[in-house]
């Protein structure tokens, strides 16, 4: 589509609450953009996570557990076997009486904390005491909650009404849960990781964190209820089973918010605009990203792409520079200029579609729609530019 028609669905989709994908092949490069008011993922998935097992702050159970297990038993099975959560819950309790209640912050604390692991250990073999080493950090994760997730519960969307949307309500549930049940933490995940531990250690352990999980769960769900019938909504629209998988992933919540393409070229983030231009591996991106908006200008005034007639090229290249001087200019950037190489380049690209470029892009949308339809991993924030020159790859978010 052209840039005007663009604009146009563009607008016609946010006022109805529709995604947008935009998807172009256009020679060597591409972009995907995705366009919508506000989304919301749940299941975001991230490919790195810290597991949440509360090792600053057990709960009652867990601690009673611990202090079950004698983490000093001379039995060398049993010491060798004994769980690296029970160590570091019991360890770090010695650290907190001998710390004025206070856990291993310092990089010269979290040291000392080691070495009174390792000074537990009966052999050098004990891989569950290499574990707890290794895991010593997550004693001293700073309690409550993350920025993000703090913006994402403040978000005036968690002030609720009878329109708002299903993650909304289940964000002003866990706002609620937060100041009362919760006592300033999320809801527990409930999951443990693979550990060095006997067969009744790890299953009891997973029984107690389980356990912690649903207590917490019940507690959301409770709110939930209570929350739609304040709201007017009928209180079990929202299933147990979407509150659970919500639950498990309080920590990895995440709200995309899209500027409309229109706010996109009228008024790009100018800051951002000359960070991309000054960082080389950006810069490529960049232009192709000012050439392809180019391609359409030159092609509204022409009523044809630049360089699809050979003995046109040559008067081709200098409309299509003028025309991305014209959208640099609309960009903030007065007086600036592309590479003439890459301008003449993609005069040549003649709006042809290449097969593995256009195959490439296709993928990329789709694993987008994909995204968007599950609501499971986080879309692109930005328009995505493919560069099939280099093969490289990148998300502007402008």
């Amino acid at each position: 589509l052209p840039e005007s028609s663009l604009l146009k669905l563009d607008s016609i989709c946010r006022s109805a609450n529709i995604v947008l994908v935009a998807a172009r092949s256009y020679g060597l490069t591409g972009l995907v953009r995705v366009s919508i008011k506000e989304h919301c993922v749940i299941e975001s998935k991230p490919d790195h996570s810290l597991d949440d097992l509360r090792l600053h702050n057990p709960w009652p159970e867990l601690k009673q557990f611990a202090k079950s297990i004698d983490i000093c038993d001379k039995d060398p099975v049993v010491h060798k076997h004994t769980p690296y959560i029970v160590i570091l819950v019991r360890l770090a309790e010695k650290w907190a009486d001998a710390h004025d209640g206070q856990l291993p912050s310092t990089r010269q604390e979290k040291r000392e904390f080691k070495d009174l692991i390792r000074a537990h250990m009966l052999n050098v073999d004990e891989d569950n005491y290499k574990e707890a080493v290794e895991s010593s950090y997550k004693v001293s994760v700073t309690p409550g909650i993350s920025d993000e997730i703090r913006q994402i519960i403040d978000d005036s969307s968690s002030e609720v009404n009878f329109s708002s949307s299903d993650f909304w309500v289940l964000v002003a549930s866990l706002k609620e849960f937060i100041a009362n049940e919760g006592n300033g933490e999320l809801p527990l995940e409930g999951t443990i990781p693979d550990m060095t531990s006997l067969t009744e250690y790890y299953v009891s352990l997973q029984k107690i964190y389980q356990a912690k999980a649903e207590s917490d769960c019940l507690a959301i769900e409770h709110r939930v209820k209570s929350i739609l019938r304040r709201i007017g909504r009928d209180p079990d629209s929202i299933s147990r089973a979407c509150i659970k998988t919500f639950c498990k992933n309080t920590r990895k919540l995440k709200v995309c918010r899209y500027r409309s393409m229109e706010e996109e070229f009228s008024s790009p983030v100018l800051s951002e605009v000359k960070k991309y231009f000054a960082d080389e591996d950006s810069c490529f991106a960049m232009n192709f990203y000012v050439l392809l908006r180019a391609v359409d200008r030159l092609a509204a005034n022409y009523s044809r792409l630049p360089g699809i007639f050979d003995s046109e090229i040559g008067e081709d290249v200098p409309r299509l520079k003028e025309a991305a001087v014209s959208v640099l200019s609309d960009m903030g950037l007065k007086g600036s200029s592309l590479s003439e190489d890459l301008i003449a380049e993609v005069c040549r690209f003649a709006g042809a579609e290449i097969h593995p470029v256009a195959a490439f892009i296709g993928g990329v949308a789709s694993q987008e729609v994909i995204k968007l339809v599950t609501k499971q991993f986080v879309p692109l924030n930005g328009t995505f530019i493919f560069n099939g020159i280099d093969l490289k790859s990148q998300v502007l978010a402008l």
